[in-house]
């Protein structure tokens, strides 16, 4: 299977010294691509998160920022409606808060959807799908480390208080949010994915400690959109867990996992780094290798929805499946 990289995003600062030293030192920043989605147009969205922007890359192939700043963004999701639903962390040093967000991307026009419940700061959303019903599913987990964190006695505009427990929440086309899952049924989600009939809710735990729990989980979704019935399907453990995940026509879960390289946690190199092609059950049906450390997330683009495209450390891969995708 052909594996084409398409972009890679690299910044280079010049950073000048005293003009005694007479030499400049190159700065690097390397970017970290999480959150690929793809518009009715064929243009692919996906975030910059080290560098707090969101990219778009045109059918054509020419690459443009997006949104900067862009309240450190993560997971997002095309509507039923061809608008952009962003995971957005939060930005203490701009008083924004974490939140879901929406903008539609014919006018320009933003709004926010949820950066609250119960009053309290949500914690940081990290990875949102949509089922046929036009609901948004999101996971809310812990503050990733290296984003400075939101001080204890609050900001303007921004609850000092935070949700004391990670989640999983549901945003109904009214606008209605409902937490369906918190810990200790669940420890540390990551990528969401809804099932093709609605009728599962599919969730990644990925805990990088020391005997965390690093599976891809299973819920029962009822007709109003609330899980039961837990169930484990693939334990990536003591391997790097799935991050984020797509889902096609079939039911198959793709599931960007593993690890090229030690990273300095309690993570080994079990699980191979790539997508991982998974039954609705769980089973390995095939497996497509990505070079680059850290693999995140992928979506379905194309006119025939074959087109895959991955986001894996400071490079954007693709690839043509067999199967058409779904646009979740």
């Amino acid at each position: 299977m052909l594996i084409r990289a398409l972009v890679a995003l690299v910044a280079s600062t010049l950073c000048a010294v005293p003009a005694v030293a007479q030499q400049v030192k190159p700065a690097i920043t390397i970017a970290w691509a999480e959150g690929p989605t793809a518009d009715a147009d064929g243009n692919i969205y996906f975030s910059d998160v080290r560098s707090n922007r969101i990219m778009k890359m045109t059918a054509d192939g020419t690459l443009s920022t997006f949104r900067f700043p862009a309240n450190n963004p993560n997971g997002m999701v095309i509507d039923l409606q061809n608008r952009l639903v962003i995971c957005e962390s939060g930005d203490p040093t701009a008083s924004l808060p974490p939140r879901i967000t929406r903008t539609d991307l014919a006018s320009g026009r933003s709004e926010t959807l949820v950066e609250s419940f119960e009053g309290a700061r949500i914690k940081a959303p990290n990875d949102i799908t949509i089922d046929s019903r036009g609901r948004l599913y999101f996971t809310s987990d812990e503050r990733p480390f290296f984003l400075a964190p939101f001080p204890a006695e609050g900001l303007p505009g921004v609850p000092a208080k935070e949700v004391p427990t990670v989640g999983v929440y549901r945003i109904d086309p009214d606008g209605k949010v409902t937490r369906i899952l918190q810990s200790p049924e669940i420890r540390r989600p990551n990528g969401i994915m809804i099932s093709p009939d609605d009728r599962t809710l599919y969730m990644i735990e990925n805990d990088i400690g020391e005997g965390g729990l690093r599976a891809l989980l299973a819920f029962d979704l009822s007709a109003e959109g609330t899980p039961a019935n837990r169930r484990e399907l693939r334990n990536f453990y003591p391997g790097r867990s799935g991050d984020g995940m797509a889902v096609d026509t079939a039911g198959n879960l793709y599931v960007a996992a593993g690890l090229n390289a030690t990273r300095g946690t309690k993570e080994t190199l079990d699980t191979k780094a790539g997508i991982h092609v998974l039954s609705p059950k769980g089973e390995p049906l095939k497996f497509i290798p990505i070079p680059e450390d850290t693999v995140s997330n992928l979506t379905f683009a194309g006119k025939d929805m074959k087109t895959v495209y991955v986001t894996a450390g400071k490079t954007l891969f693709t690839f043509q499946n067999d199967v058409p995708g779904l646009p979740r």
